[in-house]
C-alpha cells in the first residue's frame, strides 16, 4: 500500500472474507487518488484466491462510509492546469468501480452516515448493499458542476418512474428507506447489530445478512411519485422548470434546482435517459468520463468547487441560468473522446 494510503485504509482477510475498510473519518472517508490502487489491487488478488469467499467494505467512524471523491485534490489539479492528472484520478475510480460490479463473488458494504458520490461508487454497485438508521444517500454532484458519476447513471436509471432524474439533480439525501425504495440499497440492519452482522460474514456467506435484516423505515417518495414524474418527465431542462412552476408543489423544488449548475442538470437528463435506454456498467462508466474528463477544462467543475469548499461562500457564477441550457453544450461535453474514451477491461 502507498503512503499516502497507508492510514486511509485496512486491507486484510478475516477467515474467509476479505475486508477493506475505509479509516479517513476525520475526512469523511473521501475517496482519494492513491486509495484506489490498493482496492483495486486488493480485489484483483482474492478474485482468484479460494481461501476468500467473499468481500467486505465498511468504513471508519459514525458520519460517513464515504461522502465522496477527494474534490479537493482534483480542484488543486485542474487550478494547476494538470487535467491530465484529474483525467487519471477519474479514470482510475471508475474502473475501480466497475471491478466492483462485475465482481465473481460476493461484496458486501455496511454503509453508514454518508453515502455519496464516490461512496455510492462502492456501495452502489455492490452485490449486498446494507444500510442502517443513520445512512444519507445522495448523488449531490450537480452543486458543484459535475454529474452523478461512479455508475450513478445507471442506479438513477433503474430507480422507479422519473425519481432518478429527481434524485440526480436535486442532489436529495435519501434516508434507509428511500434508498432501498429507489434502488440504492437492499437490507436494513439496525446500525446495533452490525458488529455481530460482521462477525458472521467472516464465514464468507452473506446468506448471513437475512437473520439480521428487518422492514426499512417507510419512505416518502412513492407518494410524490405522480408529480415528479409529470415534472421530471420534461424532454429538456426548459420545460422541466416550467413544469415546476406551474406545479403547486415544485415550487421548492425549483428553488434547489435554481442553485445547481444548469450545464450538470441538463448533461445528467441525458446522461440518466442514456443509461435507462441502453443499460451497462460498462456504457454508463464511458459516457460519465465524457463529462468528467473535461469537466476542469471545458466545463464549471471549478467554479462549483470554489464556491462550495474553496472560498465557502455558496454563490456560484454559473454560465447559463436554468432556462438557457443549449442543446449544443450538452452535446459538447458528452461527445465521444475518441482515442481518449475510457476502455474498461
Amino acid at each position: 500500500m502507498s503512503g499516502d494510503a497507508a492510514g486511509a485504509l485496512e486491507i486484510r482477510v478475516e477467515g474467509r472474507a476479505g475486508r477493506i475498510t475505509l479509516t479517513r473519518p476525520e475526512a469523511l472517508n473521501a475517496l482519494s487518488h492513491a486509495m484506489i490502487a490498493p482496492i483495486s489491487a486488493a480485489l484483483d488478488a482474492w478474485r482468484a484466491d479460494p481461501a476468500v469467499a467473499l468481500v467486505l467494505f465498511d468504513a471508519a467512524g459514525d458520519r460517513a462510509f464515504c461522502a465522496g471523491g477527494d474534490i479537493a485534490e482534483v480542484y488543486a489539479y485542474g487550478r494547476r492546469g494538470a487535467f491530465d492528472i484529474a483525467q487519471r484520478f477519474w479514470a482510475d475510480e471508475y474502473r475501480m468501480d466497475a471491478r466492483v460490479a462485475r465482481y465473481p463473488k460476493p461484496i458486501v458494504t455496511l454503509a453508514q452516515g454518508f453515502v455519496m458520490g464516490g461512496g455510492v461508487g462502492i456501495a452502489g454497485n455492490a452485490g449486498y448493499r446494507i444500510v442502517g438508521e443513520s445512512s444519507r444517500v445522495a448523488m449531490p454532484e450537480c452543486a458543484i458542476g459535475l454529474i452523478p458519476d461512479v455508475g450513478g447513471s445507471q442506479l438513477l436509471a433503474k430507480a422507479p418512474g422519473r425519481l432518478g432524474e429527481y434524485l440526480g439533480l436535486t442532489g436529495h439525501r435519501m434516508d434507509a428507506g428511500e434508498a432501498i425504495h429507489c434502488g440504492f440499497a437492499d437490507s436494513f440492519v439496525p446500525l446495533s447489530d452490525w458488529p455481530r452482522l460482521t462477525a458472521d460474514l467472516r464465514d464468507g456467506d452473506p446468506a448471513a445478512i437475512r437473520a439480521y435484516s428487518v422492514a426499512p423505515p417507510s419512505s416518502a417518495l412513492p407518494e410524490l411519485r405522480d408529480p415528479i414524474d409529470d415534472a421530471f418527465s420534461a424532454p429538456d431542462l426548459a420545460t422541466l422548470a416550467a413544469r415546476l412552476e406551474a406545479s403547486d408543489w415544485g415550487h421548492g423544488v425549483l428553488k434547489i434546482l435554481r442553485r445547481q449548475c444548469p450545464l450538470s442538470m441538463a448533461c445528467t437528463l441525458a446522461l440518466v435517459r442514456a443509461a435507462r435506454a441502453e443499460p451497462g456498467i460498462e456504457r454508463a462508466l464511458a459516457r460519465e468520463y465524457r463529462f468528467t474528463y473535461r469537466a476542469s477544462s471545458e466545463g464549471e467543475f471549478l467554479e462549483g468547487v470554489r464556491a462550495a469548499i474553496i472560498d465557502k461562500d455558496r454563490a456560484p457564477r454559473w454560465r447559463d441560468e436554468i432556462d438557457e441550457v443549449n442543446s449544443a453544450s450538452v452535446a459538447r461535453m458528452l461527445a465521444p473522446l475518441g482515442p481518449d474514451e475510457l476502455v474498461l477491461a
